[in-house]
C-alpha cells in the first residue's frame, strides 16, 4: 500500500473568497481534513472559512482536532501528540490529509510544528505546502496603508515584547506589522506614544471577515480587551520610491 500525502493548507486571512484557487482544489480532493479548533465544545475558525468553497464531498473525513490557546508546553504537548497519531494512521493507511490554516502555513501558523515533525520522524511521507494570502498583506490594504516602497525598512513582529523593546523596535522599521497584539494593547499604545507615532497606527480586527472594526484613535481601545484576530499597523510614510526622487 503506498503511503498517503500530507498537505499543509493557507486559507488567507478570513474572507472565503481570498482562498485560492489550489487550496480549495486540495481540499476538495483529499480523503482526510483537519478541521483544527481550540477546544472540545469550539467550532473551527478554518472549516467557517473553507465550508463554502469546499461543500460537501462524498466519502471524505473531516476530522475534529483540538490545539488548546496556550503558551505552557505542558498543556500543548499532549494535544499535538494525538494529533501526530490520528495524521499519521491516516497517513499511513494510504490516505492524503490536509491540515488547514488560518493565513499562510509558513507565518507563525501551528502547521509550523506538523511539517517540522513530519519532516523529522515521517522521512517517508511527501509534504506539500500551498500558500495562503497572509494577513501580513491583507490587513494593510483593509487599513489602506501601503507597506512599503523604495528603500523602506519593514518588521513583522508578535507583540508580545517590552514597552522598551517596542519602542526600539519603532525607531528602527519605517513600517511595522504587530500581530497577536490582543493582550498586550496597553504596551504598544504607550510605545507608540512615547515615540509620537500614535497619528500613523491603524488596527484591524477580523479583517476581511465579518464584524470587520478599524480603529485609527489606538487610545480608544488601550484598556478595551481585544480579540485574537487582531493587528496594528504602524507606518511613518517617509514614502522613498523613485517618484519621491529616491529609489
Amino acid at each position: 500500500m503506498s503511503l498517503g500525502k500530507l498537505y499543509g493548507v493557507g486559507l488567507g486571512p478570513g474572507a472565503a473568497d481570498l482562498m485560492t484557487l489550489r487550496a480549495v482544489k486540495c481540499l476538495q480532493s483529499v480523503d482526510c481534513i483537519i478541521l483544527p479548533r481550540r477546544d472540545e465544545k469550539s467550532s473551527s475558525v478554518s472549516w467557517r472559512i473553507a465550508e463554502e468553497n469546499v461543500g460537501e464531498v462524498e466519502g471524505q473525513e473531516r476530522l475534529y482536532l483540538s490545539f488548546p490557546m496556550s503558551r505552557d508546553p505542558e498543556i500543548i504537548k499532549p494535544a499535538w501528540k494525538i494529533a501526530f497519531k490520528e495524521i499519521h494512521d491516516r497517513l499511513l493507511a494510504g490516505k492524503d490529509v490536509a491540515f488547514m490554516t488560518v493565513g499562510d502555513p509558513f507565518i507563525y501558523s501551528s502547521f509550523i510544528y506538523l511539517y517540522e515533525h513530519a519532516k523529522e520522524f515521517w522521512p517517508d511521507i511527501e509534504v506539500e505546502t500551498i500558500a495562503g494570502v497572509s494577513s501580513i498583506s491583507a490587513i494593510p490594504i483593509v487599513a489602506g496603508v501601503p507597506v512599503a516602497d523604495g528603500q523602506e525598512r519593514v518588521a513583522i513582529i508578535p507583540a508580545l515584547y517590552e514597552k522598551d523593546d517596542l519602542r526600539t523596535i519603532l525607531r528602527m522599521f519605517d513600517t511595522v506589522i504587530f500581530m497577536k497584539v490582543s493582550s498586550v494593547m496597553p504596551q504598544i499604545v504607550e510605545a507608540l506614544e512615547a515615540e509620537n507615532l500614535l497619528d500613523c497606527a491603524v488596527y484591524v480586527a477580523r479583517g476581511t471577515m465579518d464584524k470587520e472594526k478599524i480603529v485609527h484613535d489606538l487610545r480608544t481601545i488601550k484598556d478595551k480587551k481585544c480579540i485574537y484576530f487582531s493587528m496594528v499597523v504602524v507606518a511613518k510614510k517617509h514614502r522613498s520610491g523613485i517618484l519621491k526622487g529616491k529609489v
